[in-house]
C-alpha cells in the first residue's frame, strides 16, 4: 500500500534515454551528474524514491528533488545552477584607487610597486592586489622598448618599403640586405649537460672568447631564400663583396630592389659608386631607428636562436661552419615571411603611441 501524493511518471523518449544511459555509465563526468542520471532512469522504470535513495545513497527527498528538476527542465535541469558566491568584500572604489595608484605614482626610492609594496600602502592583502592586477593586466614589473623614428622622410620610406613587400614589382627581386656583426665563437669552460626528464640542458654561466664574425644575408621575400656570407670584418669593402655575390646569384633580365638600413658602411661612396654602374639595381633605406622594417631581422632572430645562442664552439672556423650548415639546411625547406601590416596601420599605430607620449 502506498501513501502520499502520487508523483507525475517520467516518460523518456529514445533520445533521452541514451543520452542519461552515456552519463550514467561515464567515468569522466562528475559523480553527482552521474548519480542524477540513474535517478531519472529508475524512476522511469516505476521505482518508488526510496527504493532509489537506498540504491544511489540519497534521501528520499533528494531524490524527489531530481525527479522534479528533470520533469521541469529536462536533461538541462540535471546540471547545477550558477551560485552567486559569497558578496565581494572590496568596493569599486579600492580597485579603482588600487589601479589608479599603480599608474599614476611609483614608491620612494624604487622604481615599480610590488604586490607587497602596493599592499602595505592601501592595506589591502598581497593576494587580493595581485588578482586585481592580473584582472586588469596590469605588470609593473614589466617593460617594452621602444624608438620612435626621427628621419624627416619616415612616412615616404615606410609607404616605399611596405609597397615593395605587398606589391613587389614584376621582373625584379626584392631583397632585404643586412649584416649580424660580431657574432662570437663562445666555448663554455665546461661540457653542456643534456636535457633529461625533468632536468633542462645545462651549460656553465662562464665561457671562452674564440673571436668574432659577421654575417652578411640577403632574403629574398618571395621565396624565403637567404644569400650569406661570413667575413671577419664588416667595412664597405666586404660589403662590396657581398653585392657581387648576389649580382652573381641574381638572373640579368631582372631589376633589383635591395631595402638596407642607415649604417655607413651601406652609404659608402664606393658602394654607391658600385650602385650607379648597375642598370636595373635600387637601393630603398629603412628609416632610422626602424630596423623591424627590414624582413631580415626576422630571419637574423632565427638562426640566432636556433643555431648561434645556444651553441659551443672551439674556434671561429667552426661557428661558421654551423652557421653554413644551417642556412643549406633552411634554404631546402624555407617559406616567405607573410608580412600583412599596411603602410597606414604602420602610420596609425606610431601615431597613437606619439599621442600617448606627449600626454605623458
Amino acid at each position: 500500500m502506498r501513501s502520499g501524493r502520487p508523483k507525475q511518471p517520467i516518460c523518456l523518449s529514445e533520445d533521452e534515454t541514451r543520452q542519461l544511459e552515456s552519463f550514467a555509465s561515464s567515468r569522466s563526468l562528475p559523480h553527482s551528474l552521474v548519480s542524477r542520471a540513474n535517478i531519472v532512469l529508475m524512476s522511469a522504470v516505476g521505482m518508488t524514491n526510496k527504493e532509489i535513495g537506498q540504491k544511489v545513497g540519497l534521501s528520499a527527498a533528494s531524490v524527489g528533488k531530481w525527479r522534479r528538476r528533470f520533469l521541469s527542465g529536462g536533461i538541462q535541469g540535471l546540471y547545477d545552477e550558477l551560485r552567486s558566491g559569497r558578496p565581494r568584500s572590496i568596493k569599486d572604489e579600492q580597485v579603482a584607487g588600487l589601479i589608479r595608484k599603480t599608474l599614476d605614482s611609483k614608491p620612494k626610492n624604487t622604481t615599480q610597486w610590488s604586490c607587497r609594496s602596493m599592499a602595505d600602502k592601501t592595506g589591502l592583502s598581497k593576494s587580493t592586489v595581485h588578482r586585481i592586477w592580473s584582472a586588469f593586466e596590469i605588470h609593473p614589473h614589466r617593460q617594452r622598448h621602444f624608438k620612435i623614428s626621427t628621419d624627416p622622410f619616415f612616412v615616404e620610406k615606410v609607404r616605399d618599403i611596405v609597397g615593395l613587400y605587398l606589391n613587389p614589382p614584376d621582373n625584379a627581386l626584392v631583397l632585404c640586405v643586412d649584416e649580424k656583426s660580431q657574432i662570437q665563437a663562445l666555448e663554455r669552460t665546461q661540457p653542456v649537460l643534456p636535457m633529461g626528464l625533468g632536468w633542462a640542458e645545462g651549460v656553465t654561466h662562464d665561457y671562452y672568447r674564440h673571436g668574432t664574425t659577421t654575417l652578411f644575408a640577403a632574403l629574398d621575400i618571395a621565396t624565403g631564400k637567404v644569400v650569406t656570407k661570413c667575413r671577419r670584418r664588416h667595412r664597405h669593402q666586404e660589403y662590396l663583396d657581398f653585392l657581387r655575390r648576389i649580382e652573381a646569384n641574381v638572373p640579368d633580365d631582372l631589376d633589383v630592389h635591395l631595402i638596407v638600413d642607415n649604417y655607413s658602411t651601406h652609404k659608402h661612396a664606393r658602394v654607391k659608386r658600385w650602385i650607379a654602374e648597375h642598370a636595373g639595381w635600387h637601393v630603398h633605406y629603412t628609416p632610422t631607428y626602424s630596423s623591424w622594417l627590414n624582413q631580415v631581422e626576422i630571419w637574423f632572430n632565427l638562426i640566432t636562436q636556433r643555431a648561434i645562442r645556444r651553441g659551443s664552439f672551439r674556434s671561429v672556423r667552426q661557428l661558421i661552419d654551423n652557421i653554413e650548415s644551417y642556412v643549406a639546411g633552411y634554404n631546402t625547406d624555407c617559406a616567405p615571411f607573410t608580412w600583412t601590416a599596411t603602410a597606414d596601420s604602420i602610420l596609425e599605430k606610431v601615431s597613437r603611441l606619439c599621442n600617448v607620449i606627449s600626454g605623458t
